[in-house]
């Protein structure tokens, strides 16, 4: 968090406002992520549908035992334990169902195809669901994400949804071990952001930007990302 605070510092785009740091679980032990949400922290998120079951469930029979505890002991009644999970991985089509009432915010919507079944099934439970929408802003054949000059079209597509609310962007940088490699790529996903939200796409609640992870994050934050995605960094490798 102190590095998140010093990248804040170099950004003139911040001032001051700290971006939302979501901690990626792939990495984590279960007694790293008790851990964490012990400490206060809330947004947490996994890339791959089985483990955000699996993770989910673990965490909340966790909790709900706090909270009995908790009420037992008399302690304070504002301490909720309560956390939020993203799903930040690619997500395929036929895994929507049991995703959407686990989540806070899908950042990977890529395709029109999974806005669409997103919609279906949202609409079913009468439920609207905040999503992002990723670009590829890299060009990588294997990265997931709409082209950078679709971006916008499908922008305004998805945000025609009833069932869905577009909240913002997600890109992912290519890996490598000079961060400085991925700052034109936060940099560009950071102007199709503005011109997005210029055109009142979204309106109001068009307002994350979700870029930077372990290796990168402090570049993303100076380039303009208000939500970073952190797991190695803060549970290491395994």
């Amino acid at each position: 968090m102190d590095r998140v605070g010093e990248a804040c510092a170099r950004s003139a785009i911040h001032r001051g406002d700290q971006p939302m740091v979501v901690a990626v679980t792939k990495t984590a032990s279960p007694d790293q992520i008790r851990t964490l949400v012990e400490m206060g922290h809330v947004d947490l998120a996994e890339n791959r549908v089985q483990h955000l079951i699996q993770r989910e469930a673990q965490l909340a029979e966790f909790l709900n035992r706090k909270r009995t505890l908790g009420r037992a002991a008399q302690e304070d009644p504002q301490r909720q334990y309560e956390v939020r999970w993203h799903m930040v991985g690619h997500l395929q089509r036929n895994k929507v169902k049991p995703v959407i009432p686990l989540v806070k915010l899908i950042h990977s919507v890529d395709s029109l195809r999974l806005a669409e079944e997103i919609q279906a099934v949202a609409m079913k439970s009468d439920q609207v669901v905040d999503v992002l929408l990723q670009v590829n802003m890299s060009g990588e054949a294997g990265k997931h994400g709409v082209a950078a000059p679709a971006a916008q079209h499908l922008a305004e597509q998805i945000d025609t949804m009833m069932h869905l609310r577009m909240r913002g962007l997600m890109t992912m940088a290519p890996i490598c071990d000079d961060p400085e490699t991925s700052r034109p790529v936060f940099s560009r996903t950071a102007e199709i952001f503005e011109d997005v939200r210029k055109d009142r796409i979204g309106g109001d609640h068009f307002n994350i930007l979700s870029m930077g992870m372990s290796a990168d994050f402090e570049v993303a934050i100076e380039e303009g990302a208000n939500l970073v995605r952190i797991g190695r960094a803060l549970f290491g490798e395994t």
